[in-house]
Protein backbone atom coordinates (compact mmCIF):
# COMPACT_ATOMS: atom_id res chain seq x y z
CA UNK A 1 0.00 0.00 0.00
CA UNK A 2 1.19 3.31 -0.79
CA UNK A 3 1.69 6.05 1.47
CA UNK A 4 -0.35 8.70 1.20
CA UNK A 5 1.68 11.25 3.33
CA UNK A 6 5.04 10.42 0.83
CA UNK A 7 6.10 13.11 -1.29
CA UNK A 8 5.05 10.56 -4.73
CA UNK A 9 1.63 12.14 -4.72
CA UNK A 10 3.25 15.83 -4.67
CA UNK A 11 5.60 15.07 -7.13
CA UNK A 12 2.88 13.30 -9.46
CA UNK A 13 0.66 16.49 -8.91
CA UNK A 14 2.96 18.70 -9.89
CA UNK A 15 4.21 16.60 -13.14
CA UNK A 16 0.20 16.45 -13.89
CA UNK A 17 0.24 20.16 -14.80
CA UNK A 18 2.35 18.40 -18.23
CA UNK A 19 -0.89 17.83 -18.92
CA UNK A 20 0.64 13.85 -19.07
CA UNK A 21 -2.27 11.36 -19.35
CA UNK A 22 0.55 8.86 -17.71
CA UNK A 23 0.83 10.69 -14.86
CA UNK A 24 -3.39 10.93 -14.32
CA UNK A 25 -3.38 7.39 -14.21
CA UNK A 26 -0.48 6.86 -11.85
CA UNK A 27 -2.32 9.27 -9.35
CA UNK A 28 -5.89 7.75 -9.74
CA UNK A 29 -3.81 4.43 -9.26
CA UNK A 30 -1.97 5.95 -5.89
CA UNK A 31 -5.31 7.57 -4.25
CA UNK A 32 -8.25 5.31 -5.90
CA UNK A 33 -8.07 3.08 -2.59
CA UNK A 34 -8.50 5.74 -0.44
CA UNK A 35 -11.14 7.56 -1.77
CA UNK A 36 -13.12 4.89 -2.53
CA UNK A 37 -12.95 3.67 0.89
CA UNK A 38 -14.24 7.00 1.79
CA UNK A 39 -16.60 6.97 -0.05
CA UNK A 40 -17.68 3.14 0.85
CA UNK A 41 -18.41 4.22 4.82
CA UNK A 42 -20.27 7.25 3.31
CA UNK A 43 -22.79 4.64 2.00
CA UNK A 44 -22.92 2.25 4.58
CA UNK A 45 -26.78 1.20 5.52
CA UNK A 46 -28.18 3.57 2.14
CA UNK A 47 -31.64 2.05 1.19
CA UNK A 48 -31.01 -0.34 -1.73
CA UNK A 49 -32.72 2.01 -4.17
CA UNK A 50 -29.83 4.52 -4.09
CA UNK A 51 -28.85 4.49 -7.73
CA UNK A 52 -25.48 6.33 -6.87
CA UNK A 53 -22.59 3.73 -5.51
CA UNK A 54 -19.24 3.86 -4.04
CA UNK A 55 -17.23 3.86 -7.23
CA UNK A 56 -19.51 6.10 -8.77
CA UNK A 57 -19.24 8.58 -6.78
CA UNK A 58 -15.15 8.19 -6.75
CA UNK A 59 -15.44 8.02 -10.42
CA UNK A 60 -17.73 11.32 -10.75
CA UNK A 61 -15.05 13.26 -8.07
CA UNK A 62 -11.93 11.88 -10.24
CA UNK A 63 -13.91 14.06 -13.23
CA UNK A 64 -14.30 17.20 -11.04
CA UNK A 65 -10.38 16.89 -10.11
CA UNK A 66 -9.73 16.26 -13.46
CA UNK A 67 -11.11 19.35 -14.83
CA UNK A 68 -9.49 21.18 -12.55
CA UNK A 69 -6.32 20.82 -14.95
CA UNK A 70 -3.58 19.12 -12.24
CA UNK A 71 -3.46 22.76 -10.29
CA UNK A 72 -2.92 21.27 -7.39
CA UNK A 73 0.01 22.66 -4.65
CA UNK A 74 0.64 19.74 -2.95
CA UNK A 75 -1.11 16.50 -1.79
CA UNK A 76 -3.13 18.05 1.20
CA UNK A 77 -4.70 20.95 -1.22
CA UNK A 78 -5.59 17.98 -4.12
CA UNK A 79 -7.38 15.64 -1.06
CA UNK A 80 -9.41 19.08 0.27
CA UNK A 81 -10.69 19.46 -3.33
CA UNK A 82 -10.91 16.22 -3.65
CA UNK A 83 -13.55 16.03 -0.10
CA UNK A 84 -15.11 19.41 -1.82
CA UNK A 85 -15.75 17.14 -5.02
CA UNK A 86 -17.39 14.05 -2.96
CA UNK A 87 -19.49 16.41 -1.21
CA UNK A 88 -20.53 18.16 -4.14
CA UNK A 89 -21.22 14.84 -6.13
CA UNK A 90 -23.50 13.23 -2.65
CA UNK A 91 -25.22 16.58 -2.55
CA UNK A 92 -25.99 17.04 -5.80
CA UNK A 93 -27.52 13.22 -6.19
CA UNK A 94 -29.38 13.72 -2.58
CA UNK A 95 -30.94 16.68 -4.49
CA UNK A 96 -32.02 14.67 -7.67
CA UNK A 97 -33.30 11.47 -5.61
CA UNK A 98 -35.27 14.06 -2.79
CA UNK A 99 -36.79 16.00 -6.27
CA UNK A 100 -37.94 12.62 -8.09
CA UNK A 101 -39.37 11.49 -4.50
CA UNK A 102 -39.82 13.07 -0.82
CA UNK A 103 -40.61 10.66 2.37
CA UNK A 104 -38.84 7.57 0.92
CA UNK A 105 -38.79 6.22 4.74
CA UNK A 106 -34.70 6.53 4.95
CA UNK A 107 -34.19 7.49 8.32
CA UNK A 108 -31.46 9.94 9.54
CA UNK A 109 -28.12 9.77 11.10
CA UNK A 110 -26.91 10.83 13.81
CA UNK A 111 -24.24 13.51 13.67
CA UNK A 112 -22.00 11.70 15.73
CA UNK A 113 -22.12 9.10 13.33
CA UNK A 114 -21.96 10.95 10.43
CA UNK A 115 -18.91 12.80 11.68
CA UNK A 116 -17.43 9.85 12.65
CA UNK A 117 -18.47 7.60 9.49
CA UNK A 118 -19.31 4.69 11.74
CA UNK A 119 -22.91 4.61 10.58
CA UNK A 120 -23.53 0.92 11.24
CA UNK A 121 -27.35 1.21 12.31
CA UNK A 122 -28.78 0.67 9.01
CA UNK A 123 -29.99 3.97 8.29
CA UNK A 124 -29.01 6.15 5.24
CA UNK A 125 -26.70 9.52 5.28
CA UNK A 126 -28.84 12.54 5.07
CA UNK A 127 -26.82 14.23 3.04
CA UNK A 128 -28.70 17.33 2.34
CA UNK A 129 -28.86 17.96 5.99
CA UNK A 130 -25.10 17.75 5.75
CA UNK A 131 -24.59 19.91 3.42
CA UNK A 132 -26.76 22.68 4.40
CA UNK A 133 -25.51 22.83 7.61
CA UNK A 134 -21.56 22.92 6.06
CA UNK A 135 -23.29 25.98 3.78
CA UNK A 136 -24.19 27.66 6.56
CA UNK A 137 -21.28 26.96 8.92
CA UNK A 138 -18.71 27.81 5.97
CA UNK A 139 -20.62 31.64 6.45
CA UNK A 140 -19.84 31.35 9.73
CA UNK A 141 -16.17 30.02 10.13
CA UNK A 142 -14.65 28.85 6.95
CA UNK A 143 -11.94 26.70 9.17
CA UNK A 144 -14.67 24.51 10.99
CA UNK A 145 -15.91 24.05 7.89
CA UNK A 146 -13.39 23.07 5.74
CA UNK A 147 -12.14 20.69 8.95
CA UNK A 148 -15.70 18.96 9.05
CA UNK A 149 -15.35 18.06 5.10
CA UNK A 150 -11.75 16.95 5.41
CA UNK A 151 -13.05 14.81 8.29
CA UNK A 152 -15.76 13.38 6.72
CA UNK A 153 -15.33 13.48 3.05
CA UNK A 154 -11.40 13.66 2.62
CA UNK A 155 -10.78 10.58 5.65
CA UNK A 156 -8.41 12.67 7.14
CA UNK A 157 -7.64 11.89 10.57
CA UNK A 158 -7.43 15.34 12.97
CA UNK A 159 -4.43 15.47 12.78
CA UNK A 160 -3.79 15.45 8.83
CA UNK A 161 -6.96 17.49 8.00
CA UNK A 162 -5.20 19.99 10.80
CA UNK A 163 -1.74 19.85 9.08
CA UNK A 164 -3.83 20.61 5.91
CA UNK A 165 -4.94 23.46 7.22
CA UNK A 166 -2.21 24.97 8.96
CA UNK A 167 -3.68 24.39 12.01
CA UNK A 168 -2.42 23.46 16.02
CA UNK A 169 -3.36 20.50 17.29
CA UNK A 170 -4.85 22.55 19.99
CA UNK A 171 -6.88 24.16 17.11
CA UNK A 172 -8.32 21.35 15.86
CA UNK A 173 -9.28 19.93 18.75
CA UNK A 174 -10.80 23.52 19.58
CA UNK A 175 -12.07 23.42 16.26
CA UNK A 176 -13.53 19.88 15.57
CA UNK A 177 -15.49 20.18 18.91
CA UNK A 178 -16.89 23.53 18.14
CA UNK A 179 -17.91 22.43 14.87
CA UNK A 180 -19.63 19.07 15.69
CA UNK A 181 -21.79 21.47 18.55
CA UNK A 182 -22.58 23.62 15.72
CA UNK A 183 -23.67 20.73 13.63
CA UNK A 184 -25.53 19.30 15.90
CA UNK A 185 -27.53 22.38 17.48
CA UNK A 186 -28.29 22.78 13.30
CA UNK A 187 -28.87 19.47 12.66
CA UNK A 188 -31.29 18.97 16.13
CA UNK A 189 -33.24 21.62 13.79
CA UNK A 190 -33.82 20.28 11.09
Amino acid sequence: MTDLNGPEITRLLRAARSGDPSVQERLLELVYDRLHGIAARLFVGQPLGVTLQPTALVHEAWLKLEANDGEFNDRQHFFLVAARAMRNVLADAARRRNSQSRGDGASRVPLEDVLSLAVDDGSALDALVLEEGLTELERLNVVHARLVELRVFAGMTALEAGQALQLKPSEVESAWAMAKAWLRRRWSQS
